[in-house]
């Protein structure tokens, strides 16, 4: 998961060569549902688990363990690399969603606030998501 803009910038980064070539657009991490249910949920004082419920049935039976991108390509000939941080991306998409329901402003935290005690916090998050 990144930033749209980010993905946009190093579009256009290869666009600026003076050959073609193939090159990996990544943020070289992965994150869990669970992980970005806690930021998100959290980011307005909820705890996903009392709103959300798993239902096995619709797990994909030829779901890929681990996607992970590797962008070294493009970070070394491109010079682009993410501007824009999980928690920061999961804190953009919470406020568009708030601001489109007018509620914006009525956080209990700042974004940075919460979204940093939410990542010091990530032991709560099992690694097996």
């Amino acid at each position: 998961m990144g930033y749209a803009k980010d993905y946009v910038r190093a579009m256009w980064l290869m666009l600026q060569q003076e050959r073609p070539d193939d090159y990996v657009v990544a943020t070289g991490e992965a994150h869990s549902v669970r992980e970005f249910l806690a930021l998100a949920f959290g980011y307005v004082g909820l705890n996903w688990q009392d709103y959300v419920e798993f239902d096995p049935r619709y797990l994909r039976p030829t779901e890929v363990d681990l996607l992970l991108g590797d962008a070294t390509k493009a970070k070394t000939v491109l010079g682009w690399q993410p501007s824009v941080t999980f928690p920061e991306l999961v804190a953009l998409m919470v406020e568009a969603d708030l601001q489109a329901v007018g509620a914006m402003g009525k956080t209990p935290k700042t974004t940075s606030d919460t979204v940093l005690d939410l990542m010091a916090q990530r032991q709560f998050i099992s690694k097996a998501d």
